[in-house]
């Protein structure tokens, strides 16, 4: 069953975290373990709740793959997470997203949140679910990447359209539409 993304409160400040790469030579940090504040220079931090195994995730990689390369040379740093129980879902685990990332040359850091305290600081709800932060990491831009769903292209360009708007004039006043997928997997 599909669910849409909360729409938390913009403003809202960046939960802190370190977490394990799945691919740790894919940035100039190059250490087998990020944070957030890895990225203290970027004017965005991009930070992408996602899975392996998710059907919305799969119709979306793409798109988010060729966002990520137009979009991080200009100062925009995107992170993705995987928050998912790999004991209930194998095709999600630490060795399964090392393979993912690297077969599909993930340009940014595809990290394990294996206690899940990320995604539930994020208020994650579904992949994917985006959250955008600006320079001062507070939230400007949570929702969804674009209006396309597995076996349905998109139509629109929400996250590339609020990126392009908030590098061009620092602030995002496009619409922002819930994301929709897959829920993560908790933990029972």
């Amino acid at each position: 069953m599909a669910l849409y993304s909360d729409m938390i409160e913009l403003g809202t400040l960046a939960p802190q975290f370190t977490l394990p790469a799945a691919n740790p030579g894919v940035d100039a940090a190059g250490d087998s373990m990020r944070s957030l504040s890895d990225y203290h220079d970027a004017l965005a931090v991009v930070v992408v709740f996602m899975c392996n195994h998710c059907p919305y995730v799969k119709t979306i990689e793409k798109r988010l793959l060729v966002l990520a390369n137009e979009m991080q040379p200009k100062g925009v740093q995107f992170i993705g997470i995987c928050s998912n129980d790999a004991e209930r879902y194998p095709e999600d685990s630490f060795d399964n997203m090392r393979d993912r990332a690297l077969s599909r040359a993930y340009p940014f850091p595809y990290l394990h949140d294996e206690s899940q305290e990320i995604a539930q600081a994020y208020s994650a709800v579904c992949t994917p679910d985006f959250f955008v932060f600006d320079g001062d990491r507070k939230l400007c831009y949570r929702g969804r990447l674009d209006d396309g769903r597995p076996n349905i292209d998109p139509t629109t360009n929400d996250l590339r359209d609020a990126l392009i708007e908030f590098l061009d004039s620092g602030s995002i006043t496009v619409e922002q539409l819930p994301s929709m997928g897959c829920g993560i997997k908790w933990k029972e």
